[in-house]
């Protein structure tokens, strides 16, 4: 074996270990300094530690002294903060430690007016930066991108970052390979980012410096002049000046242009930091003997004077997943963990620490190599579950919205194979369903000869549509009692569906089926369609159903051929009461079926009209049980319709209440508008009516696109209008989190009922915005 082990394939091996290593790192990294300022004011905090208790509290002092307070809650724990521009905002983690909390201090020139304001609320954020006027940072779980104060930010969704640094206006980002990715509009720095292996990256107002996996830095955008040509650990950049932690911990400053003569202070060169900040013309850093934080480069601060004790340097972790050491002593600044040490600089040159003079291997080598060997095998295995995930789940299916011309024939679908008996599996599932019976009720399970006779053996005559697993049947039975009986059709080809990566297979529908039967054997609402009983053999898959008298609501918006000038759909208020009764049916699916129902196939085509036109929620046959944690998700892969499909669901795979309220804001578009959720524009070219309506709505002018079949609103009944046009941009916005849940939903509904059918109560845009900013 010991050819293994040459010369070469040594400094591969530490090359990789190497990489490893350093993303390891950068991915944890927290700032704990911050520096905010105005024109003649600067503001410096910093976390600073206690050893008892253990703990570490927020503390913030100003130039000139005591220019600025800001009030603090000492009892409250921070993780990272970030200043700029007369703020200071700061993170923390809620006590369930699966949620981040962000609040923000903003002081004025004159600094007598210190507002305070809670500006986020959801999942867990790290790496927190700003710029002098921009903060962002990465959501933990999926490393998105996350900004706030930047109304016109363009991001890119398809990006995720291990770290970031954040410009004027612009964002860079080493992404989770290592490599530089810039966005939004300063042309000077994006397309300009260097190739290579990143493990550090800054940003000042117009330019961005990142540090390879070598050391070496790079930097561009609007700056001339040399950057020095040591290697370095980390960055700290300025208003035409910079600085650099060398693998010494020495720091190195230079400047260009009118601060070409910029320098580390006589006082500090030579000093040894752990870590360096800055904003425009202020540095600091954290000392590497005794953790105080020392500042320089403006002329109101002394560097000379020690600006706080005992700052913290980094994280607390825990002691093993440190790659080099803990900090002596660093437990008692933590509740639990360490703090991990810096490694020195042979373990952060790249290739070369994997050498020493003997050609040997020393302590700081095989840790190096076990920790890049652990993590390269661990990503070999990510990799290969997920190509296994892949080939094994390649079938994707996604409902169609209406037939477009553009959809595929049915000929050149792929077969379906032929039916195959009940898996053992489904039939547990089956005996266990029937045995819970409807909602504390009783199942009827019907003879399929009574079924075939009341439907001239499922002739086309008596089918009025297309559910999830099958066809849907009108029928009556000898007491009188009408029903609906869908009835899953074998080798049906189907148009409802659309075909991605394999064919319809067979299983798909006995799913479909005993989900609808496992969701409505347990329900009991007035506005959910009632599941009256089934059949099921080997053969056939049928469940039988309370009759709607009035068709699904998609008929009355859509259906040219049922003009009905006396349908309740003709007025405002008839569609806003639709809308009422469909969202508390799904609120009874969210917050108090046990455990929740994620329904995943929200649409005017599920939403069914009784004979008085009260509106039930059906086809249940895509649904999720959800958890009884209303903040976790389920993982799984995305299936819906065509224009309701929630965007975040169909691009993370992440199933949560929250899908079904995208969904739902579509109907609501549905219903202002008249038009399909993919529907044709003047020119005939197939249109997203979210992406149509969301401007309308934005500028208040919805009325210009409201259904022109529907009298104009009254002057009670417009308000009203416009309020639900607001609430249903709040469903569909593209981060879940900031959809209103459906009892907010229900809620404001009711109030736009009550402003139509009496004198209104007053509605404003800021009662339907559900989010934290």
């Amino acid at each position: 074996m010991a050819f293994l082990f040459n010369h070469t394939s040594f400094r591969y091996l530490c090359i990789i270990s190497f990489y490893f290593l350093a993303s390891f790192l950068t991915i944890n990294s927290l700032s704990t300094v911050s520096i905010s300022e105005t024109s003649n004011r600067t503001l410096i905090c910093a976390l600073q530690g206690q050893s008892y208790p253990r703990a570490h509290f927020l503390n913030c002092t100003s130039f000139p002294s005591s220019s600025i307070q800001i009030p603090l809650n000492p009892n409250t724990r921070f993780s990272e903060i970030v200043g700029g521009n007369g703020f200071l905002c700061a993170l923390t983690p809620k006590s369930s430690s699966s949620e981040s909390v962000m609040v923000c201090w903003r002081f004025n020139e004159v600094a007598s007016n210190v507002t305070y304001k809670r500006i986020y609320h959801g999942p867990l954020i790290k790496n927190l930066d700003s710029s002098y006027s921009h903060l962002c940072g990465l959501e933990r779980v999926t490393n998105r991108l996350k900004c706030w104060q930047w109304p016109r930010f363009n991001q890119r969704m398809d990006l995720r970052f291990s770290s970031i640094a954040v410009g004027e206006d612009f964002v860079c980002g080493i992404l989770e390979w290592g490599n530089i990715a810039c966005m939004t509009r300063n042309g000077s720095v994006i397309g300009n980012e260097p190739k290579g292996n990143y493990t550090v990256i800054g940003a000042a107002s117009r330019y961005a410096c990142a540090i390879s996996v070598d050391g070496r830095l790079d930097c561009w955008g609007n700056m001339s002049g040399q950057i020095p040509q040591e290697k370095f650990s980390s960055l700290a950049l300025g208003e035409n000046r910079s600085c650099a932690l060398g693998l010494d911990r020495r720091v190195i400053c230079w400047g260009w242009g009118a601060e070409n003569n910029f320098s580390m202070p006589q006082s500090l060169q030579g000093t040894k930091f752990l870590a360096i900040e800055a904003k425009k013309r202020v540095f600091c850093g954290i000392l590497y003997d005794d953790y105080s934080l020392q500042c320089w480069g403006s002329e109101i601060i002394n560097p000379n004077h020690t600006v706080f004790d005992n700052v913290l340097p980094g994280p607390c972790r825990n002691q093993d997943q440190c790659p080099c050491e803990a900090i002596p002593g660093s437990a008692r600044f933590c509740d639990q963990g360490v703090i991990c040490k810096p490694c020195d600089n042979d373990t952060l040159t790249g290739p070369a620490p994997c050498q020493n003079e003997n050609n040997g291997w020393s302590k700081k080598m095989v840790v190096f190599v076990v920790v890049g060997c652990v993590g390269s095998i661990c990503w070999l295995l990510i990799v290969a579950f997920l190509l296994y995930q892949y080939c094994k789940d390649r079938v994707c299916r996604v409902h169609n919205s209406g037939r477009l011309d553009e959809t595929a024939d049915a000929a050149n679908l792929p077969e379906v194979p032929q039916a195959q008996p009940v898996p053992a599996v489904l039939e547990k599932r089956l005996s266990h369903i029937i045995s819970m019976g409807n909602g504390g009720g009783h199942l009827e399970e019907f003879p399929l000869k009574l079924l075939q006779q009341v439907t001239n053996n499922f002739s086309d005559e008596h089918k009025i549509g297309t559910g999830s697993f099958g066809s849907v049947y009108h029928a009556t039975l000898e007491d009188g009692k009408e029903i609906a009986i869908k009835r899953a059709e074998i080798s049906s080809t189907s148009q409802s569906y659309a075909i991605l990566g394999g064919t319809n297979r067979q299983e798909d529908k006995d799913s479909a089926f005993v989900n609808e039967l496992e969701s409505l054997s347990r329900l009991n609402h007035k506005n959910l369609v009632r599941l009256l009983g089934f059949f099921e053999d080997s053969s056939e898959r049928i469940l039988v159903y309370e009759y709607m008298n009035n068709g699904s609501l998609i008929d009355h918006l859509h259906n040219d051929k049922l003009p009905n000038h006396d349908s309740p759909l003709m007025s405002w208020i008839g569609r806003i009461k639709v809308a009422l009764d469909a969202a508390r049916g799904i609120q009874y699916l969210h917050e108090y079926a046990t455990p929740p129902i994620i329904h995943r196939d929200i649409k005017s085509s599920n939403i069914l009209l009784d004979a008085k036109f009260t509106a039930k929620v059906s086809d249940f046959g895509l649904s999720q049980m959800g958890s009884e944690d209303k903040e976790s998700h389920l993982s799984l892969h995305a299936v819906g319709t065509f224009g309701y499909m929630d965007p975040e669901y169909y691009r993370l795979q992440y199933l949560t209440t929250k899908s079904d309220i995208y969904s739902f804001g579509v109907v609501l578009l549905e219903l202002l508008t008249g038009n399909k959720a993919i529907h044709k524009n003047e020119k005939g070219v197939p249109r997203n009516l979210v992406d149509f309506m969301v401007p309308y709505i934005v500028h208040a002018e919805i009325h210009r696109v409201l259904d022109p079949r529907i009298p104009p609103p009254t002057p009670y009944e417009i308000e009203a209008v416009a309020y639900v046009g607001y609430l249903a941009g709040d469903c569909v916005r593209l981060e879940g989190r900031e959809r209103p849940t459906m009892s907010i939903i229900v809620n404001n509904l009711e109030k736009a009922l009550a402003a139509c059918v009496a004198q209104p109560v007053v509605l404003s845009r800021s009662t339907t915005d559900s989010s934290a900013y």
